[in-house]
């Protein structure tokens, strides 16, 4: 078997690191990129190519879309788009300049990026571009409203994306996990406390318990919540298979609000969605 190259990025901890060993494993040439440079060097440690990719540090992405074509003889082979982060608050709530920063890390990085790799995968005529969105791309949930906005954009601009490459033999996917065992609710507190004021807030009561779930302290853990294993295997079938899907559901939550968007009256939906 050829070495096949990926480019993953946020792999410092969960669905990317998770991706990038499973896909060593399976023969590929992996590309394991983290914002921080400590995370990368502890990733050669290991064994991994490593090096620094931050979505918001548009210097970084150049540097590492050439290191990247560099080691791959010109062009990669696939590119897994990974690593976002949430603003927990209620939407009246957030400044300008949040949406601003979480549209940049969450989306037009991750289109920067994706810019400068096709040209080499069109090229060869060959390529897969798999993006990983939510459930919360396609199902609206209170105080989630930023995270939700770009995930909805990120359905939007992949799927006209796909529809652009049709012929060229570049292939384009959409994972859509629930609740994914990562570090996402600590990296939202830290979002939640840079951008988020509850002292003005219309909603400062709801609030408290908004940054009391995201710290684990309001209740159990979702019984639906699965390791981060369970998006590697969807990623590994849409980079692997002869037919990959154009989109890729994980975890219960995301078929069942799949499936109630199809049946379900808007209210109804709405009356549930408001619930969560």
């Amino acid at each position: 078997m050829s070495l096949r190259t990926v480019l993953i990025t946020g792999c410092s901890s969960g669905i990317g690191l998770d991706a990038a060993r499973a896909l060593a494993a399976r023969g590929w040439r992996v590309f394991a990129t983290c914002r921080r440079e400590a995370d990368c060097a502890r990733l050669r440690a290991e064994g991994l190519e490593s090096f620094r990719l931050d979505y918001e540090d548009p210097a970084s992405i150049a540097e590492a879309a050439s290191e990247a074509e560099a080691r791959g003889s010109g062009a990669v082979d696939a590119l897994f788009n990974n690593g976002a982060y949430a603003i927990p608050g209620f939407v009246e709530d957030l400044p300008p300049d949040a949406l601003r920063a979480i549209f940049e890390a969450n989306l037009i990085g991750w289109h920067d990026l994706t810019r400068r790799l096709l040209p080499g995968m069109r090229a060869r005529g060959a390529g897969r571009i798999v993006q990983c969105s939510s459930v919360l791309g396609f199902a609206a949930v209170r105080w989630r409203g930023a995270y939700v906005a770009t995930k909805f954009a990120l359905e939007g601009l992949t799927d006209t994306l796909r529809l652009e490459l049709r012929g060229s033999g570049v292939r384009v996917s959409l994972i859509e996990p629930g609740p994914i065992e990562t570090r996402f609710n600590e990296n939202a507190l830290t979002q939640y406390a840079r951008w988020i004021d509850p002292s003005t807030s219309a909603h400062k009561a709801e609030l408290a318990a908004v940054e009391a779930r995201y710290r684990g302290a309001g209740g159990a853990r979702n019984p639906f919540t699965l390791p981060p294993e369970a998006v590697t295997r969807r990623v590994i079938h849409a980079l692997e298979s002869p037919r990959p899907r154009a989109r890729y559901r994980v975890t219960t939550p995301t078929h069942v609000v799949a499936l109630l968007r199809r049946i379900a009256p808007q209210g109804a939906l709405d009356w549930l969605m408001a619930r969560q």
